[in-house]
């Protein structure tokens, strides 16, 4: 079967862009004949300022969030990224392996190394390595394929790349994986600012769709989205018509549709964005439901982060004693 890995970063409260872009993408692929394994990738958010009790609180939501939204541990393997040792321990050899100059042209730390420094801060060194121990999240697992949005793709590139290198220097060590990316809503923009990301650390969370906002919250967002200058109808143009194609783009994932085809429905932005907030009400509306019952168990989720600990560390350990071997190390 082909192994699959991917991660959300606990920086934040869940959004729509994880969701379309991510969460529901999982579900359908631990339907398919996979191993897949899913993992809140907490120890990224220790790369800027962080409060521990909310990185705790949010890794706790993220896990029952992944469970709201379908997946199944029955069928796939969630856990924790701290609760499994071979992350940190393969993340060392693969710095061995990086140069700073490819860590450095990730466009991730440029900007937000540039807004840390803007704003007086300290630019922590994790922020430049992370991108390392992500590959260690998906290298460890000989993972094949890493279902994750469009901002992630550089990312994954580099974990080919230190495979790759890595294979070439010591042996054939690690699977190297390939980036799979939705088709629809690949990365969904924010409401307000259809030129960012729908991010979920965004200091103003205007434009932002939480998974477990109230739906009259939700209305009130999509309703003031920004749309585009002009009066050229509603056309399909990501590029010209931002605003018009994320929110195009947003309905499209949550109805099947094609968005240049939902495009012609309409002759008004209006009407556009009623039927965007309905139809994300009604998307979120089971989630929103199940996470509510899971909250209510919060003993449930721990023993299914528990169980797959130790199931991630049986599958992660040979892999990462293999990487020991071959690079030079001593055997305990």
């Amino acid at each position: 079967m082909t192994r699959i890995f991917s991660g959300i970063k606990p920086s934040g409260h869940l959004t729509l862009g994880n969701y379309l872009g991510a969460l529901r993408q999982w579900v359908a692929a631990e339907q398919e004949p996979h191993d897949a394994l899913f993992c809140v990738v907490d120890l990224h958010a220790l790369t800027v300022d962080h409060d521990p009790a909310r990185v705790r609180r949010l890794s706790r939501q993220a896990a029952t969030l992944f469970l709201a939204s379908g997946l199944d541990p029955l069928k796939c393997t969630l856990f924790v990224q701290s609760h499994v040792d071979e992350h940190t321990r393969l993340s060392y050899l693969l710095e061995c392996t990086a140069t700073d100059g490819e860590l450095r042209r990730m466009i991730q730390y440029k900007e937000k190394a540039a807004r840390a420094r803007a704003a007086g801060d300290g630019v922590r060194l994790s922020l430049l390595t992370y991108p390392v121990l992500m590959a260690a999240d998906i290298l460890a697992y000989d993972a094949a394929e890493v279902p994750v949005g469009e901002d992630q793709r550089q990312h994954v590139e580099l974990a080919r790349d230190l495979a790759v290198r890595f294979n070439l220097r010591y042996g054939h060590t690690f699977t190297v994986p390939q980036v799979v990316l939705p088709t629809v809503a690949a990365r969904v923009m924010d409401l307000q600012d259809p030129a960012a990301k729908m991010g979920k650390s965004h200091e103003n969370g205007a434009g932002i769709v939480y998974l477990l906002d109230e739906p009259a919250v939700i209305t009130k967002k999509v309703m003031r989205a920004v749309t585009d200058s002009g009066d050229g109808g509603v056309v399909y143009d990501r590029a010209a018509r931002p605003g018009v194609a994320n929110l195009l783009d947003i309905l499209s994932a949550c109805t099947g549709a094609e968005p240049a085809a939902l495009a012609d429905r309409y002759s008004g932005y209006g009407a556009l964005k009623r039927d965007v907030a309905e139809a994300v009400v009604e998307v979120l509306r089971p989630v929103q439901e199940r996470h509510a019952e899971l909250a209510a168990d919060p003993g449930g989720v721990e023993r299914v982060l528990r169980a797959g600990a130790e199931r991630a560390r049986g599958l992660a350990r040979p892999v990462v004693d293999r990487a020991y071997r071959n690079i030079g190390l001593l055997e305990p």
